[in-house]
């Protein structure tokens, strides 16, 4: 589906412009380092992509919205993001809750990402195969980011409280995870024939 000039102008000036201003004191700049850098290997692959398997408007926009969220979460670390505290403070939460939104969008956006790649090279017969193995994937993509949190925390003490987000919680782990499972499935449910009539204008 080709996309409009003014959409990805659209696009790629939001990117940039939250992109710029991610980077401009951010309250540590390891972290931010570390936060942001899947959204800057996300837009190149974006970039390498549309010229050689371009992908659905919503993909493209589902992709935008995840990086805005690394990017936020990085300039603030995700543990101090205000609105999330605001939000703490009227619903009595004991901890600032937006890494759980990461996580939600870390198992949403590649779900339907991944439901792309595989609809639309045909690689199962059957659709209920698909999706199981994209809800397989996303939860192993999310296991395996929790893996690179604990290989940083082990090499530098200084980055590891603030990329792991964890603010006391025994089971953030587990949570993450569970975030993640809980958004790849909400994504299929909700998101499922919106994409399917995209891809269907892609076959076209």
């Amino acid at each position: 589906m080709a996309q409009k000039p003014l959409a990805v102008l659209a696009w790629v000036g939001i990117f940039l412009a939250v992109f710029v201003w991610s980077g401009i004191g951010p309250k540590d700049r390891a972290t931010w380092v570390l936060e942001v850098l899947p959204a800057a290997i996300g837009f190149v692959l974006v970039a390498w992509c549309y010229f050689r398997f371009p992908l659905t408007s919503l993909a493209y926009w589902l992709i935008l919205v995840h990086a805005v969220i690394l990017m936020v979460g990085g300039h603030y670390t995700y543990a101090e993001v205000p609105l999330f505290n605001h939000l703490g403070d009227w619903f009595g939460w004991e901890r600032n809750n937006y890494d759980k939104l990461g996580h939600l969008a870390q198992g949403f956006i590649p779900a339907m990402i991944a439901r792309e790649v595989v609809l639309r090279l045909d690689v199962f017969a059957r659709s209920g195969w698909s999706s199981f193995f994209i809800v397989c994937f996303c939860l192993a993509l999310s296991a395996f980011y929790e893996l690179i949190e604990w290989w940083v925390a082990l090499l530098s003490d200084e980055a590891a409280e603030a990329f792991l987000g964890t603010q006391g919680y025994v089971w953030d782990t587990q949570s993450d995870m569970a975030w993640a499972l809980s958004g790849a499935i909400l994504a299929l449910v909700l998101l499922g024939r919106v994409h399917d009539r995209q891809l269907a204008r892609v076959a076209s």
